[in-house]
């Protein structure tokens, strides 16, 4: 699962991924859930990312790939600074690996704001 510790965050990094046409035109759910054992959680200090270039737009290299599948290996929960959002933050995890970890807090359907999504022109 990938999330982001803001809703703002979560709909733009949606976005960045699949497009705005997804968000507008799939159904999404916006949850929010709660860590229930921070000592779970790894935060990850940008200074110890292995390539500066990963914290910057573009697209996921394969290296970049295997650092946080290596991360989420040894974690249950990873933080890590958003690429998208510089100054925002994303939480990733694998549902199934912390089963137990979480609490579901609230679900809701998400429904995109159309003025991100305009027609063409």
């Amino acid at each position: 699962m990938y999330c982001s510790l803001d809703p703002a965050t979560a709909i733009l990094e949606v976005a960045v991924h699949t497009g705005f046409d997804a968000l507008d035109t799939v159904r999404h759910v916006l949850t929010a859930a709660t860590v229930t054992d921070l000592s779970k959680v790894n935060v990850v200090d940008p200074t110890s990312v292995p390539n500066a270039n990963w914290l910057r737009p573009g697209s996921v290299s394969a290296g970049q790939q295997a650092f946080g599948d290596g991360l989420l290996a040894l974690h249950p929960f990873v933080i890590v600074p958003s690429a998208v959002s510089t100054h925002s933050w994303n939480l990733i995890f694998v549902a199934a690996a912390a089963t137990g970890a979480y609490a579901i807090g609230l679900q809701e359907d998400f429904a995109l704001d159309p003025r991100l999504n305009p027609p063409p022109p």
